[in-house]
């Protein structure tokens, strides 16, 4: 059943759909491993990766808030709970218990990658489908790839 309708054509917002919420669902699960490596994360700069993890979660929060709310005004019910973030995810999983902060930037770095490939093919894909989605999508790796930049001014190797 769709209650809101948008104004793309069926496929389009289809393929529009699919992209955006497999970015919600790596936002969201961006925000859960950096606030994982927050509260786990320890070492002598612990205080300045500590912090910069929280400028991800907000980041990622916000993103994810932005891309929930563009499926929504397609007419594309976004999808964000737990089991779906759980099964879908493309992000690696980062370690449990306590986590030096040089394997914490490292670890951090490497989901930067990741992601950012994945936004990189999706703001091509989005580009053959909607404009405004793909706007959106540049503004989030433009993001990503400035937080990205910071962990590895970080990196002590």
């Amino acid at each position: 059943m769709t209650v809101i309708t948008g104004p793309l054509a069926k496929q389009e917002r289809d393929d529009t759909g699919a992209l955006l919420q497999s970015t919600l669902v790596d936002l969201l699960d961006l925000s859960l491993l950096a606030k994982q490596a927050h509260w786990n994360v320890y070492g002598p700069r612990f205080r300045a990766v500590h912090l910069q993890l929280d400028e991800v979660v907000t980041t990622a929060r916000d993103y994810a808030d932005q891309v929930a709310e563009r499926a929504a005004a397609l007419g594309v019910s976004p999808d964000g709970r737990a089991g779906t973030v759980a099964e879908n995810s493309g992000l690696p999983a980062f370690v449990s218990g306590w986590v030096d902060d040089g394997k914490v930037v490292e670890a951090i770095v490497q989901v930067f990658s990741t992601l950012i490939t994945r936004m990189r093919a999706r703001i091509d894909e989005a580009g053959r489908s909607d404009a405004v989605t793909q706007d959106l999508f540049l503004s989030l790796a433009a993001a990503l790839e400035k937080q990205s930049w910071m962990f590895q001014a970080e990196n002590r190797a």
